[in-house]
């Protein structure tokens, strides 16, 4: 397929914007901690799955200081029908010790900080931020890297360079 060109490009935008205009997660979160949770434990899981498991979760660790004190096997139990659990739950105390440790207990709502715990990747980073403080960024994930490549907005082999298109 060819590279769309601008005036396309311009076309779609404005189809998305028109149709999907108020976009928003589907997650269930209080904060940013919550949030930087749930979608964490979303990689490779439904958002309809992270709803059911995190109200126990947030029950046992109101918060990030609580999660960063937490067993590791108390947390495996809580997300244990979420794919990937058992490094879930070791990233999930790792980025809780890491902000109370560097960051106050506050999550920082800045994109390299971010991407510096554990767990948080570019796309973890990217969602947060664009649902948390609406920040004007992508979130690239194999279903975006597909349709931006069928539309002819991308031909990166990459998320991070599609993204960048």
């Amino acid at each position: 397929m060819k590279k769309a060109t601008k005036e396309e490009i311009i076309s779609i935008k404005k189809l998305f914007l028109q149709h999907y205009d108020n976009a928003v997660t589907e997650l269930n979160y209080h904060n940013a901690y919550e949030l930087l949770v749930c979608v964490m434990l979303s990689a490779q899981c439904t958002d309809k799955r992270v709803n059911i498991i995190t109200p126990a979760l947030f029950d046992a660790f109101p918060d990030v200081k609580s999660l960063s004190l937490a067993d590791i096997d108390e947390v495996k139990k809580l997300i244990n029908s979420c794919s990937f659990f058992n490094n879930k739950a070791t990233n999930l105390i790792k980025m809780a010790q890491k902000v109370v440790q560097e960051y106050n207990g506050e999550i920082p709502l800045d994109e390299n900080l971010l991407v510096g715990l554990a767990g948080v990747g570019q796309k973890t980073a990217h969602v947060v931020m664009i649902e948390y403080t609406k920040a004007n960024l992508m979130a690239v994930d194999t279903h975006v890297f597909r349709v931006a490549h069928r539309l002819g907005l991308s031909k990166a082999k990459t998320a991070i360079k599609t993204e960048e298109d």
